[in-house]
C-alpha cells in the first residue's frame, strides 16, 4: 500500500554525510544517551525513512531515542554547534512528510519519552511527555470522569508531540476544535538547545502568543519535550445516529440544514459509496445497504438539550432524504457505528492497492459544488475517488485511487490530487485541515499565499531558528537564509521581546 503516488526522495543517503563531524557528533551521541538509544545501523536506520506518507523515503545519517528532557537538549545542542540539521518524530504517523528525516541529518524519536507526568483534575489539565499516544492521556484521565478531546482516527497509535506539531483535529474537532485549543503550556528545546516555556497555568497570557506560534509549526521552530493539556469533564450523555442517503448532495444539504437551524453537533462525518464500500470489506461495518453516502452525527451535553437537538437532527436528516436512521442504543452500537469511519484510510487499501490520502478545506456551504466538481475529475482522468471527511466544518479527505504497477496510473492520481487542493483554493479555503503541509504539499504553498506572506512566515520561522537547521526542507517552497531577512541580534536569544521585536 502507499499513501501517496511515487515522488523520487528529496535527498540522498546517510552516506552523503561528512564522515569526521558524523563520528564527531555519534560518539557525543553516546557519551550521553545509553548504547542502543543511538543508531547508525544502515539496516535499522530505513525503519525511520519515511512517515505514513510512504512514497518520500530518506534515510537518515543518525537516529537518537532520548529518554528525557535533558537528552534531547544534548543532542539539540550538539547539532546546533556542529550546524548538522535535525528532525523530530514522534509516533511517524503524519501524512505528509512532515517528520522525514534529512540524508545528511539527525532523527530525534520522542518515542520513548511516554510518561504521563500528571493528571491534575483539580485544575483540570495533565502534563504528559511527547511521545505519550493520544488516547491514553483519556485512559489515564477516564477514572476521574475527564478525557482529552482532540481525536484523530489515529488516535490509538499517533502521539500527543505529533498532534502539537500538526495541530491536530478529529472528528470532533467540530464542537471542540483542534489541538492548539487544549494546549496550556509546552516546555521546548529551541534549534539552539535551550529550554523554554510557552504558555503557561494561566488559559490567557499577554504579550505575543509564542505558543500558538508553535503549535501547528510541523516541527520547524523547536523539539517539545513536555506538554501541559487541557482535560475536559465527560458529558453528561452523547447520543449518535448513522443516516443513510441516496446520494451526497442529500447528505450535504441535511449538513448545511443541521449547522444552519444553529445545531452544534460534537461530530458530523460524512463517506460517500466507494469508501462504504471500503470500509464494509475492512470492518463489516454493516452501513445502509445502498447508500451513496451516509452521516454519522453525535451530539453530547446535558440530557435535556441533547435530547431534545437528537429529534431536530432526525427530522432534518429525514427531510433531505434519509432512507435509513440508526440511533446507537448503548456504547457498543455507538463504537460499531464509529469503525467504519474511523477504519476509512486504512480500508481504501481493501479496493485499491495505491492511493493518495489529500486534505483539504472549503466552506461547509460548498461541499455540494466541490464534490460534483470531484466527481466530475474522477470521471475525465479515469482515476477513482473515495470521499470521507468531517462534513461539519468542511475539511475533505478525498482518497484518490491508483494502481503504480499501471504506467502512468500514478501522474494522473498526482494531477486529481493537485486540482482538489487548487478547488479547495479557488473556493476560499485551505490546502490542509489538519494533515498539514510537511514535504508533500509546499509545491502549493505559492498557490495560496503571496511571496510576501511566505516572508512573513519566513521571518517567525528565522527567529525561532537562525541557523535554519531544524527541520529543514518542510513547509516553505523557496526557503530563504535566515540573513537574507533581519535577524536576531547576536547576543540576544531569538525568543525574547527583544529578539521577535528585530523581525519585525
Amino acid at each position: 500500500m502507499s499513501t501517496s503516488a511515487a515522488t523520487p526522495s528529496p535527498g540522498a543517503t546517510a552516506a552523503d554525510a561528512p564522515a569526521a563531524d558524523l563520528d564527531r557528533l555519534v560518539r557525543r551521541f553516546r557519551a550521553v544517551l545509553p548504547a542502543e538509544s543511538v543508531i547508525t545501523d544502515p539496516q535499522r536506520l530505513r525503519t525511520y525513512e519515511c512517515d505514513g506518507l510512504a512514497s518520500y523515503r530518506v534515510v537518515p545519517a543518525v537516529v537518537v531515542l532520548p529518554a528525557d528532557t535533558e537528552q534531547v537538549r544534548e543532542v539539540v545542542a550538539a547539532c546546533a554547534e556542529q550546524q548538522v540539521p535535525f528532525v523530530a518524530r514522534g509516533s511517524g504517523t503524519g501524512l505528509s512528510g512532515g517528520a522525514l528525516p534529512d540524508a545528511e541529518g539527525v532523527l530525534i524519536v520522542t518515542s520513548k519519552m511516554r510518561r504521563i507526568l500528571e493528571i491534575d483534575v483539580a485544575n483540570e489539565r495533565a502534563v504528559v511527555e511527547p511521545g505519550v499516544i493520544n488516547l491514553d492521556v483519556t485512559t489515564a484521565a477516564a477514572p476521574q470522569g475527564y478525557y482529552f478531546a482532540p481525536d484523530p482516527s489515529s488516535q490509538q497509535v499517533c502521539s500527543v508531540g505529533g498532534n502539537v506539531a500538526e495541530n491536530s483535529g478529529g472528528a470532533h474537532c467540530l464542537k471542540y476544535g483542534f489541538t492548539t485549543h487544549h494546549i496550556l503550556s509546552l516546555e521546548v528545546v529551541t534549534p539552539d538547545g535551550d529550554v523554554v516555556e510557552l504558555g503557561g497555568a494561566a488559559r490567557e497570557a499577554p504579550g505575543y502568543d509564542l505558543l500558538g506560534t508553535f503549535i501547528g509549526s510541523e516541527g520547524t521552530l523547536g523539539v517539545v519535550t513536555k506538554i501541559t493539556v487541557r482535560l475536559l469533564r465527560k458529558p453528561e450523555t452523547v447520543q449518535t445516529l448513522l443516516a443513510g442517503f441516496r446520494t451526497t448532495d442529500d447528505a450535504g444539504g441535511a449538513v448545511s440544514a443541521i449547522i444552519g437551524a444553529g445545531v452544534t453537533p460534537a461530530a458530523v462525518e460524512m463517506m460517500d459509496a466507494l469508501s462504504i464500500e471500503a470500509a464494509e470489506q475492512a470492518v463489516a461495518c454493516g452501513y445502509p445497504e445502498g447508500a451513496g453516502a451516509v452521516l454519522v452525527v453525535e451530539l453530547d451535553g446535558p440530557v435535556a438539550d441533547v435530547e431534545h437537538t437528537f429529534d431536530e437532527v432526525q427530522r432534518y436528516c429525514r427531510e433531505h432524504g434519509a432512507f435509513e436512521i440508526r440511533v446507537a442504543a448503548d456504547d457498543h452500537e455507538r463504537a460499531m457505528i464509529w469503525k467504519g469511519r474511523k477504519s476509512a484510510f486504512a480500508a481504501v487499501g481493501r479496493i485499491s492497492p495505491d492511493y493518495i490520502v489529500q486534505d483539504g478545506v472549503i466552506p461547509r456551504t460548498a461541499l455540494p459544488e466541490v464534490l460534483g466538481r470531484i466527481a466530475s475529475l474522477s470521471a475525465e482522468s479515469g482515476v477513482r475517488v473515495a470521499n470521507v471527511f468531517h462534513a461539519g466544518d468542511g475539511n475533505l479527505h478525498p482518497l484518490v485511487l491508483f494502481d503504480e504497477a499501471e504506467p502512468g496510473a500514478a501522474d494522473r492520481a498526482e494531477e486529481v490530487s493537485g486540482a482538489i487542493l487548487d478547488l479547495c483554493i479557488e473556493h476560499g479555503g485551505s490546502i490542509t485541515g489538519e494533515h498539514g503541509v510537511g514535504a508533500d504539499k509546499v509545491k502549493y504553498m505559492g498557490r495560496m499565499f503571496t511571496a510576501d506572506d511566505l516572508d512573513t512566515m519566513q521571518r517567525v520561522r528565522c527567529a525561532y531558528d537562525p541557523a535554519g537547521i531544524c527541520n529543514p526542507g518542510k513547509v516553505f517552497p523557496t526557503p530563504r537564509l535566515c540573513g537574507e531577512v533581519p535577524g536576531p541580534r547576536r547576543g540576544v536569544h531569538p525568543l525574547t521581546e527583544a529578539g521577535l521585536a528585530d523581525q519585525f
